[in-house]
């Protein structure tokens, strides 16, 4: 259908309600066109966009449209007496949504479970294995924007649903109607029912329980004195609640919330982006934590999936990126098990292929096998869920360079709340040492050599955009590059075709790893190149992963890896 008349059945539908009409009716043709070209798209992470009227936005009509599409899913598979969790963010719209998704999956015989109240996403992931359910959703968007909300949806393993998964939910929604093939039914009369439960307290609980399980070292706040105090804040988001009871639990008694971000609040009225990445957001928690003489600020997201964190320095506070605390917390946890003599058998850490090579480094050097997947935590879950199956190795931690963290089974996704609790622990350990975490970041360069991270986007706007960003891959894979900054390119990796060369012995072999539009590059010198287009945003992302002696060498390399980058436009 073209947009003009995916326009004219919404405007005559006796299922729209006036209020949406009213809206539409106002809309410009340009607006019109921009809202009805297409649905949104559902994918391995479900749906994300703006809220408003239309089809190519987030809105009561569009979300039970999708869950009508994951309801027939889950008929297929059989998982109708499993049931499906659902929760929410503090999102606008989020409590509108998450009932909606219920009525949706109840009126087509699934048995639902609904939390009452906002939660972290990692506690869905949690609560979808815990229960035994055959999946999960949850309504937010993460760290966008006040104007967006989401639609993320796990499988019976806590993980987001696979490529195969998310296109057979896909062609059901397109062959639904979005008014009249969607089944829906009043929420209050199915929890009368039986067929939608309210859960909670209970779950809450269990998911804490194991939170405190994953402590490396119980006694390291203890051990750091009564002096040692934190800022933490939720950005208006639904770590408000948990995070400061797992702190603490775990004996903290120096913890100072920033109040202007503690209560949930859809409108993030403290800053435009809730992205604890953005060292924006945390210009209230700096001016706390210099009044309280706090070494630390931790940021969850609103959906507490993702965390942040700054640490005194020199010359004040200074962020620590994904790729920092990831190496941190690493090294951190495997010290704690050597100290404590309590390393599990056979341990293992997983990385994405496009986050720091020193993970690499110390993991080598401490006997830990590690395994790099592409990007995305459904992969590193994936990893979990195989190792789990095959009866050997321990997990340790996973991470993601865009602040994902993990340690524990208990989900299979990026845990804030884990993640604040073991840096709040690494800290004090530190603190016992008479060192912040930006002293302890140091020494770590000093131990296992200075490590530069570096994201390069090469934006390509425009209705050409796509065809633009398929040209320079393109033109990648017929003529890689062949040296970066005076060193030699050794290996090529291409996700897409499954195979990696070895430019000196001429031998190939498979990655191992799914299919994907990705490209890597390794020089002479171990120093890695990573390119793929993004999936959201019309650009090629490049990441620099390198290493030298010291910080000025360091510097110097990412800035001449940079300028090559900048030349494949030119």
């Amino acid at each position: 259908m073209t947009y003009k008349e995916n326009y004219e059945k919404w405007m005559s539908s006796d299922k729209v309600d006036e209020a949406t009409k009213r809206e539409l009716a106002s809309l410009s043709e340009e607006e019109k066109e921009y809202r009805f070209f297409s649905p949104l798209s559902f994918g391995t992470a479900g749906l994300r966009g703006t809220m408003n009227a239309g089809l190519y936005a987030m809105n009561k009509y569009t979300v039970a449209w999708a869950t009508q599409g994951f309801a027939n899913l889950v008929l297929e598979r059989g998982g109708k007496e499993r049931g499906v969790v659902v929760c929410r963010d503090s999102r606008n719209n989020s409590y509108e949504f998450s009932k909606i998704t219920a009525r949706v999956l109840a009126a087509n015989g699934i048995k639902v479970y609904y939390f009452e109240d906002i939660h972290p996403t990692p506690l869905l992931s949690f609560a979808i294995r815990e229960i035994g359910a055959i999946g999960g959703i949850n309504i937010t968007a993460s760290h966008n924007p006040k104007e967006y909300n989401g639609y993320k949806v796990y499988w019976e393993d806590g993980a987001q649903i696979s490529l195969e998964q998310a296109e057979t939910v896909s062609a059901y929604i397109e062959k639904t109607d979005i008014f009249e093939g969607v089944k829906l039914c009043d929420f209050d009369g199915a929890v009368k029912d039986g067929k939608i439960v309210l859960i909670g307290e209970e779950t809450d609980e269990k998911f804490i329980s194991r939170i405190m399980s994953e402590r490396v070292n119980s006694e390291a706040v203890k051990n750091a004195g009564e002096d040692y105090k934190i800022v933490y804040t939720p950005l208006n988001g639904t770590g408000y609640r948990i995070v400061p009871e797992v702190l603490k639990r775990c004996g903290l008694k120096g913890l100072y919330t920033v109040g202007e971000q503690m209560s949930p609040n859809g409108d993030f009225p403290t800053t435009p982006f809730p992205n604890p990445e953005l060292p924006e957001v945390f210009k209230l928690g700096i001016d706390m934590a210099e009044e309280k003489g706090c070494d630390l600020i931790i940021a969850t997201d609103p959906d507490a999936d993702r965390m942040g964190a700054m640490a005194r320095g020199k010359n004040g506070f200074e962020v620590l990126t994904g790729n920092q605390m990831g190496a941190l917390l690493l090294d951190y946890i495997i010290t704690a098990y050597k100290e404590t003599g309590t390393m599990p058998p056979e341990p293992y850490a997983v990385k994405t292929i496009v986050s720091s090579e020193m993970v690499s480094e110390i993991c080598k050097k401490n006997g830990v096998e590690l395994y790099n997947v592409l990007t995305g935590f459904k992969f590193i879950g994936g990893v979990i869920e195989e190792k789990r199956r095959s009866g050997h190795g321990s997990f340790i931690f996973g991470y993601e360079e865009s602040y994902g963290y993990l340690k524990g089974t208990h989900a299979r996704d990026k845990d804030a709340v884990v993640a604040t609790m073991l840096v709040c622990e690494m800290a004090a350990y530190y603190k016992t040492k008479g060192m912040t975490l930006i002293d302890a970041m140091d020494a770590l360069y000093e131990k296992y050599g200075v490590f530069r991270e570096k994201t390069e986007n090469i934006y390509m706007k425009g209705l050409d955009g796509l065809e633009k960003m398929k040209a320079l891959m393109d033109r990648l894979r017929a003529c890689p590059p062949e040296e970066f900054d005076g060193e030699k390119v050794v290996e090529v990796r291409d996700y897409l075709s499954g195979k990696i060369t070895d430019l000196v012995s001429g031998k190939e072999r498979d990655t191992g790893l799914p299919e994907s539009n990705v490209l890597y590059y390794k020089t002479e010198n171990d120093n890695v190149v990573v390119i793929r287009p993004s999936g959201t945003e019309p650009k090629i992302k490049v990441y620099l992963l390198l290493h030298a002696d010291t910080t000025a060498l360091a510097d110097k390399k990412i800035e001449n890896y940079s300028k090559k980058v900048s030349e494949w436009t030119e």
